[in-house]
């Protein structure tokens, strides 16, 4: 068996970092192990910095500016790793509004300002007092459909600057405008302002956790067939995508699998992110290790790896030969009224219902997560895709399906389509329901299925017939041997030769 091989390709950035007078930051080392990434594949992530800074003995005030864009304030944690050393945040200010244009347009709305203006090969400076900069202070969310804006923002213009240029209204900027010097307390992106209190004075090489939105991963697998049997080979690729707004170097990358509980924000509240960016695929032999963690799987990346903003990257991570993927048609026939709204009493005495009939035959790949099938690795949910070599070797789509976390030593089934050359038909040969109540009421129901196999190959269908009508029943007649699969199925499975077609009958008898 070929087992799990990660790819190296990740990212991470060097943090910037700003102190207020007093105490400072170092620039961190852009190699320092203290940066480290945990993926989530529910879009989150835990990002963990190493912070140094020099403190002061008592209270210091820190700026910390190297932060997603879609950090969750309440979720930060910052702590010297030091037992011996007491160092407490007091307070934290989060603020997510950077400098832009049309924020320091707002800083200055009735004020006048310079604006740069040029016509043709000349430039001259004109005065503008803003009326309005045109800057509604809102969150990137109010860009995905479902976000809920206030009936006050929604085409009321507010997003049009005004600007007075000679006694006259514009309603755009009659140039570049000129801004006076930024104030200290201006930011250039996201910022994390504490408060801190130190029992020491001198250098501390503080831990920064905290959780952030932005960042996901996704696996899929392909499945590549030969042209003739059910041998197959599967590689499996991880997807990572950050738009979190901050790139990442040298970074410790952790995958997370499974179904963390993590409580989603109201709709109003919700981030959008942009798909702009560039995918990179990377393959190597650089192994990732896979454990066990808590109830869920962690996959490690062995080698530090970058993640840049708005980077999409492809990293293999499982490789294996040999895997067994059975072919396995299902001829499952009934097919129901949506329009019919039956109650209780009514479609257990209704003949009509479950009459219809649909006439593909399914087709399933089924494939055993085992050590000796050359897997036996927990798999990650994502999608999977199946191709099969026709006669001259190039690889052909022939379907696919999603997987969910599968642990090992478990089948994974997977429906890929339905077969062309295998047809099936399903018909209600007899119908009968005596009411004869205190409990005493019967229905009994004959049913005649014919499958066909128009292959030039041998095959097995499984037909499945469901015992809808209630939970007490017995079949009292059958064609062929029968499997009970749960409490209102059971599966019929006929071999059928080239060109040849086979009929099952059976007699379901219901108690109520």
């Amino acid at each position: 068996m070929t087992h799990a091989r990660f790819a190296q390709c990740f990212l991470i950035a060097a943090a910037g970092l700003a102190a207020a007078a007093g105490p400072t930051l170092a620039a961190p080392d852009s190699s320092t192990p203290g940066r480290a990434l945990t993926i989530y594949n529910q879009d989150f992530a835990v990002v963990r910095e190493s912070v140094p800074m020099t403190l002061a003995g008592g209270v210091n005030h820190v700026t910390f500016s190297d932060i997603t864009y879609h950090v969750e304030p309440d979720s930060v944690v910052l702590r010297d790793p030091d037992p011996n050393h007491n160092l407490k945040v007091l307070e934290q200010n989060y603020r997510a509004d950077p400098i832009t244009q049309e924020r320091l347009l707002a800083l200055f709305e009735g004020k006048t300002i310079d604006f740069q203006v040029t016509r043709g090969e000349h430039t001259e400076i004109v005065p503008g007092r803003i009326v309005r900069s045109g800057y509604v202070p809102h969150s990137p969310a109010q860009d995905s459909p479902f976000y809920y804006q206030p009936p006050g923002w929604v085409k009321s213009g507010a997003e049009q600057p005004l600007i007075e240029v000679g006694g006259k209204l514009q309603f755009s900027l009659p140039g570049i405008p000129l801004f006076p010097a930024l104030t200290d307390d201006s930011i250039l992106k996201p910022t994390l302002d504490w408060t801190l209190t130190s029992d020491r004075t001198g250098p501390v090489d503080a831990e920064l956790d905290y959780v952030t939105s932005g960042l996901n991963w996704e696996a899929a697998y392909n499945v590549q067939s030969p042209a003739q049997g059910d041998t197959v080979d599967i590689v499996g690729w991880v997807t990572i995508d950050n738009q979190s707004g901050k790139s990442f170097e040298n970074a410790r990358i952790k995958l997370m699998a499974g179904d963390v509980n993590k409580i989603k924000p109201k709709i109003g509240e919700m981030n959008a992110y942009s798909v702009a960016g560039y995918a990179r695929q990377t393959t190597n032999d650089q192994n990732v290790e896979e454990k066990a963690f808590d109830e869920y799987h962690l996959y490690t990346l062995n080698a530090p790896a970058t993640l840049l903003d708005r980077e999409t990257k492809q990293i293999e991570f499982v490789r294996a030969s040999g895997v067994k993927a059975k072919t396995v048609y299902v001829y499952d026939g009934v097919k129901f009224d949506q329009n019919m709204n039956y109650g209780y009493q009514t479609f257990i005495q209704e003949q009509t219902y479950g009459t219809l009939t649909n006439k593909k035959v399914w087709v399933l790949r089924e494939i055993a997560n085992t050590d000796a099938n050359h897997l036996g690795i927990p798999i990650p949910k994502g999608k999977v895709r199946f191709y099969r070599k026709d006669d001259d070797g190039s690889l052909q789509f022939t379907g696919e399906d999603t997987v969910d976390h599968t642990p090992k030593n478990e089948t994974m089934r997977f429906m890929t389509g339905s077969a062309l050359d295998l047809t099936g038909e399903r018909r209600q040969t007899n119908f009968k329901v005596v009411n004869s109540g205190s409990g005493n009421s019967t229905a009994d129901e004959s049913f005649e299925i014919k499958v066909r196999n128009h292959k030039t190959t041998p095959v097995e269908i499984r037909v499945v017939e469901h015992l809808y009508r209630g939970a007490n029943w017995t079949i009292t007649d059958h064609s062929n041997t029968f499997l009970k699969t749960d409490s209102r199925t059971i599966e019929f499975r006929v071999p059928l030769v080239p060109e040849q077609e086979q009929t099952v009958t059976y007699t379901a008898h219901y108690t109520w």
